[in-house]
């Protein structure tokens, strides 16, 4: 599958910002020296499966970094996998572990550097993954470019599984705010497009031991 170029978008000084900080988290850490590293992202795939995804199934992970999320996929055999990341240096690890780890396999992926505010879907997907990328957005403009971008890119009945801090979580990941929300303040900022269909608390334990409670909520798109 294709590399695509970022996308020089909406917002160039915000989105800029955003990339250079992301660039230095990825080029400074190792992949298990971030708070959000995951061993295996068991509550993803629980949660796309019972979406219904299917092998052919054309899925998106948002601000997927160096997750081993798509890892998981590739092996369970879906054929259609688009990561995205405002982080050239997060993809290329993420391609270079699944190349030396899956040879061929890793041919079914797409990597996108890009910001999620100012990316144009080039075509729709039935699963739109998200963990820890939506809650970085605590400006109302960004907010309201991310959910347009997700009703263009995701499928009508097709599901946007989203992972944010709970309003128990963390205030702050990697030095920055974030915005907080259980499913009810999730769903009311997504809009009446999107109905909620499952949610479930999360208790992840960072590298060093540490905990944070995430909020995962799934939503199909309605119209």
């Amino acid at each position: 599958m294709s590399d695509v170029p970022y996308n020089q978008g909406r917002s160039l000084v915000g989105d800029a910002g955003r990339q250079a900080h992301w660039e230095n988290v990825y080029t400074t850490k190792g992949e298990n020296e971030v708070s959000w590293f995951q061993q295996s992202p068991v509550p993803s795939l629980d949660l796309i499966a019972q979406a219904g995804a299917t092998s052919n199934s054309a899925i998106i992970d948002i601000g997927g970094g160096a997750s081993r999320l798509v890892d998981n996929l590739v092996e369970q055999g879906f054929e259609d996998i688009t990561v995205l990341d405002l982080s050239a240096a997060a993809l290329a690890a993420a391609k270079s572990r699944l190349e030396s780890r899956l040879g061929a396999g890793a041919q079914r992926v797409s990597w996108i550097v890009a910001d999620a505010t100012s990316w144009e879907p080039v075509k729709p997907y039935n699963i739109w993954h998200d963990r820890a990328a939506f809650h970085f957005l605590t400006d109302a403009g960004d907010r309201a470019a991310y959910i347009a971008r997700l009703k263009r890119g995701l499928k009508i009945g097709g599901h946007a599984i989203i992972a944010t801090f709970a309003p128990d979580g963390p205030e702050k990941c990697s030095g920055l705010p974030v915005a907080r929300y259980d499913s009810e303040s999730l769903g009311r900022t997504l809009g009446t497009m999107f109905k909620l269909v499952h949610t479930q608390r999360h208790e992840h334990a960072t590298p060093w031991g540490s905990r944070q409670i995430f909020q995962f909520s799934v939503f199909r798109r309605e119209g």
